[in-house]
């Protein structure tokens, strides 16, 4: 199953090889709710495995986002002691256009998100990393 989060990308970490094989990537977005009178802002992170590394690459700290999500745990144990790990495995980006360039975006939806991904984007820069 799948999940979605729309908010401010503010911070982007390296990627980090962590075996010979297997690479990591984390990501911030400040999701913000209003209750009431109040501001509320979540800090979520997310990680990227793998070939999915790259496509935090095309955005910006401060860019309107929505990340496309999996939610992944695992039981860890050493020395006796267990522990759970639960990860959000971001597996596609979105840029929202509301904050930029308005008059790009259709007017019967003042959030367009632009797909990062090369399955549906648009932009000639995108690279089909598909296996087959």
């Amino acid at each position: 199953m799948s999940y979605e989060l729309s908010g401010k990308l503010v911070a982007k970490y390296d990627t980090v090889q962590r075996t010979g094989t297997f690479k990591t990537r984390e990501f911030v977005v400040e999701k913000s709710d209003i209750i009431g009178d109040r501001t509320i802002s979540n800090f979520v992170k997310f990680q990227c495995v793998q070939d999915k590394t790259a496509i935090v690459d095309r955005v910006n700290v401060g860019d309107e986002i929505k990340v496309h999500f999996n939610i992944k745990g695992s039981r860890w144990e050493k020395d006796g002691k267990v522990n759970y790990i639960t990860n959000l495995d971001a597996w596609r980006i979105e840029q929202s256009l509301k904050a930029g360039n308005a008059e790009a975006a259709p007017q019967t939806n003042n959030e367009y998100l632009e797909p990062l991904d090369t399955f549906s984007a648009t932009s000639p820069d995108a690279v089909d990393d598909l296996p087959f």
